[in-house]
């Protein structure tokens, strides 16, 4: 009999965990992972999943009114914000559902409770039950960080953001990072009078400069007031219930909420890592090695706690090549080379491998192609809106190393030209490819 409860034991049910812990099961290992709040992580829960949907309902806005300019009669329009919410929260719990399902189906026991690191094989629950695991993997994932400035108990992160009562006239938004800009062309769209507070001129730190002017450019024009060098220094309440953002110079803010979207930090805390002798890095993540092992031989950590990409398909990367190089007899590293990445503003920007600017400063001689033009979708619509694609190709050797994209459905474009900047193929063979007429995809294969 092994000395040990279970092979693996997962603390945290998210992305990365899921899928570590139903390949180690498939390896033949005995595995139990622990849950505190649901299963399905960040992403499905609170992040990704449901923000996608929420921008999804928010485009029927411009669809609506551009529909008349196709000939569409379209009758009184108006929006019930917590129709969409529930609507939601329930494709949320149904996923739960499904997470939960994937588990059990691959026979891994589930704990839905705290639980905490107590030594280099031993962790303990919430109900004070102690197991002892060979091994230990950390995959809690990251929390809103806030900031502690007077008055941020008025305020809510990224979290709340899906459970709001009611649709609010006017909403303040603190960051400048991919989070803030989608939920601020988000409520914009659905009919708040969105301000969005950045503390510097940046914002969209490593995406494109050129896109993320033209996203800058687009969005205030739909009304977004964006205000740069304006740091959060405070929230007042007034009487009426009122909330007075102070943020850099001028008068404050007035707003019925206050989102606060500037960073996430990794949730180690009250984890009992040093327990294990775990050392931790920047901003609490985790420190690990190629294979995700920790200064602890016995434990090791995958996904945003590890604060190295912060996307959910890399976490599930890293959960595979966990399960696979420890118990599949397969050693595996993930390759961080050319992650695809994108922005659900409105409109969506994406991008992949280097920008011009890290372009410049890695291969010093590069050519620059770009196709700035008018979407067709765009062309019945009362907006000037233009899509700009830009490629990035080393000088030297043809290769194309970088795409980058703004425009409608950008992201869905990119997810197959990633592929082609990722094999290492050239402007040559981008050339060489007949365009597929009429699309905006095109554009990828005309630029000259």
């Amino acid at each position: 009999m092994s000395e040990y409860e279970y092979d693996l034991f997962v603390i945290g049910a998210g992305s990365g965990g899921v899928r570590a812990s139903r390949v180690a099961a498939a390896h033949g290992a005995k595995v139990a992972v622990a849950e505190e709040y649901r299963v399905g992580g960040t992403c499905v829960i609170r992040g990704c999943v449901p923000k996608k949907l929420l921008v999804y309902g928010s485009h029927f806005a411009e669809d609506l009114e551009d529909a008349q300019n196709y000939g569409w009669t379209i009758g009184r329009m108006s929006f019930d914000w917590p129709k969409l919410r529930d609507h939601v929260l329930r494709d949320v719990d149904r996923l739960n559902g499904l997470y939960t399902q994937t588990l059990e189906n691959n026979g891994v026991e589930r704990f839905l409770e705290r639980a905490t690191v107590t030594g280099p094989n031993s962790v303990k629950l919430a109900s004070g039950r102690e197991i002892s695991a060979k091994y230990i993997l950390i995959a809690v994932g990251c929390w809103p960080a806030m900031p502690d400035v007077p008055g941020i108990e008025h305020a809510v992160s990224s979290n709340e953001m899906f459970h709001l009562e009611e649709l609010p006239r006017r909403l303040v938004v603190i960051g400048g990072g991919y989070i803030a800009m989608e939920f601020a062309g988000i409520f914009n769209a659905l009919g708040s009078q969105v301000t969005l507070c950045n503390r510097s001129e940046a914002l969209l730190r490593g995406y494109d400069r050129a896109l993320v002017d033209r996203l800058v450019q687009i969005s205030m024009a739909r009304g977004i007031d964006i205000k740069l060098n304006a740091p959060f220094e405070r929230i007042e309440k007034d009487e009426d219930g009122t909330l007075q953002v102070h943020a850099g110079r001028g008068d404050p803010i007035p707003a019925d909420a206050v989102l606060v979207a500037t960073g996430r930090k990794p949730n180690t805390a009250g984890l009992g890592l040093e327990s294990a002798g775990v050392e931790l890095g920047r901003n609490g993540a985790i420190a690990v090695d190629d294979h995700g092992k920790t200064s602890c031989d016995s434990i090791y950590a995958v996904g945003d706690v590890t604060d190295r990409v912060q996307l959910t398909p890399v976490a599930i990367r890293e959960g595979q090549a966990f399960a696979d190089t420890l118990f599949g007899d397969k050693p595996t590293k993930v390759d961080y080379d050319c992650i695809p990445s994108a922005v659900f503003s409105h409109p969506p920007l994406a991008g992949v491998g280097l920008t011009e600017g890290d372009a410049r400063n890695k291969l010093g001689k590069i050519r620059v192609y770009s196709s700035d033009f008018r979407p067709m979708k765009n062309i019945f619509a009362d907006r000037a809106e233009r899509g700009l694609y830009k490629m990035v190709v080393d000088d030297t050797t043809g290769r194309v190393v970088g795409l980058h994209m703004i425009g409608p459905e950008a992201p869905e474009i990119l997810q197959a030209a990633a592929i082609a900047v990722k094999a290492g193929l050239t402007k040559a063979d981008f050339d060489a490819t007949v365009a597929l007429h009429p699309s905006m995809a095109e554009e990828l294969v005309l630029m000259r």
